[in-house]
């Protein structure tokens, strides 16, 4: 074990004893806009936290929701492999219960957690680290459900749910507040997400791809005669998220650094980190020679998502321990030289699929590995497990500041 251990980073180069300590400081801060969570969500959400027994620690709740999405995810790999079907009417229900169940159950950690008196650091962490890799495991479902198949389309959706979580995390690193506006994805989107797959279920996945002009009669006219619905559908949204999700996001970091008499222009760098591994994904894609064309497309998703979940937990470890932003995460290698091979024109189709697999390996590994070593680490200077609930009477916790 110990030669193994010798290729892997220590804990201390992930998360050092003196960014632990700034832990003492951590408080848990969050405006949420919803008129769907203050109206309706909120009630259904303190009524299924009662559901759960006391014992059942927050972060199990976080990811067995998580598990819902994942088993949906091995649902199209059995049965619709190619992401456009038509696949039996249950399964886009299963997709919509699963969103849904994933839904409540990333509501109720936070709820259970206050509950129980075990809201921690761990627990943020926790919970956006599932919901960073749920960016791109939620994106292949709802891909499903839409029947767009192995397309740009699939890819489409899983840049705009990565791109929105970025900037949500980096916008949280400068202000300390997780912003929900009064349109956001956890709540309207993932509402209307849910509702789509049951839309498929009853009236089959065709019923997005008729021409936009029949699917929007009032504004179909507006986009080109040869789109479809799923296309206008895809427009609409990338505007919604560029000037109602991320122009905000740009406004609320800039209001929080003149606040702080910071620079705005120094924190504009750091969004690079996305576009480099956005890119890196689209260079790859737009030059492989096999990735679309003989349906390796969930395998590269899931290696991209991966790497994606590595880059935005290590910028909420850095908010939590007050860490220096991280402009650069290892994981990143395996794209960046992929879309290189790929661009170069340098892949085989069989040398291609080996580098991806060998890819999805590191990435999958490396992640782990950093993911169980920081959370032992929490664990260990707050004196609290990670899956469990301590008897109350063998805790011995640094006072924290904040729920």
């Amino acid at each position: 074990m110990d030669k193994i251990r010798r290729y892997f980073p220590s804990g201390d180069e992930y998360v050092t004893e003196d960014a632990l300590k700034n832990l003492r400081n951590y408080k848990y801060r969050a405006v949420d806009k919803s008129f769907l969570t203050k109206y309706l969500y909120r009630h259904y959400w303190e009524w299924a936290v009662t559901l759960f027994p006391r014992w059942m620690a927050p972060n199990l709740i976080t990811l067995t929701g998580l598990s819902f999405e994942v088993f949906d995810v091995l649902l199209v790999l059995l049965i619709m492999p190619d992401l456009e079907g038509p696949g039996p009417s249950w399964l886009y229900f299963a997709f919509g219960i699963g969103m849904w169940l994933y839904s409540t159950f990333d509501n109720v950690d936070g709820k259970q957690a206050r509950r129980t008196g075990t809201s921690s650091p761990l627990g943020e962490l926790f919970d956006h680290g599932c919901d960073a890799l749920n960016c791109t495991i939620a994106g292949i479902v709802e891909a499903s459900a839409f029947g767009c198949g192995i397309s740009w389309q699939t890819i489409t959706i899983i840049f705009f749910t990565t791109m929105t979580f970025f900037f949500s995390t980096w916008e949280e690193y400068h202000t300390g507040v997780l912003y929900l506006g009064y349109i956001n994805g956890p709540t309207e989107i993932l509402t209307f997400a849910v509702l789509a797959c049951f839309a498929s279920g009853i009236w089959g996945p065709g019923i997005w791809h008729v021409p936009a002009s029949q699917g929007l009669p009032l504004i179909g006219s507006l986009f080109p005669a040869t789109w479809e619905l799923m296309d206008a559908m895809l427009a609409v949204t990338f505007v919604a998220m560029l000037f109602g999700h991320c122009m905000v996001c740009c406004w609320n970091v800039y209001s929080a650094c003149k606040e702080q008499n910071r620079s705005f222009l120094a924190t504009l760098p750091q969004i690079t980190q996305y576009v480099a591994f956005s890119a890196s994904c689209y260079i790859w894609l737009r030059n492989s020679t096999t990735i679309l064309t003989n349906n390796h497309l969930v395998l590269f998703l899931i290696t991209a998502g991966t790497a994606f979940g590595r880059i935005v937990s290590k910028i909420i470890l850095a908010h939590l321990t007050e860490m220096p932003f991280p402009s650069y995460t290892v994981q990143m290698v395996p794209l960046a030289v992929g879309a290189a091979f790929s661009w170069l024109g340098l892949f085989t189709p069989r040398t291609e699929l080996a580098f991806l697999v060998i890819s999805a390996m590191f990435v999958v590994v490396a992640y782990l590995h950093w993911a169980l070593v920081v959370i032992e680490r929490f664990c260990e200077f707050l004196g609290i497990n990670c899956l469990s609930i301590r008897p109350q009477p063998d805790i011995e916790r640094p006072e924290l500041d904040g729920s």
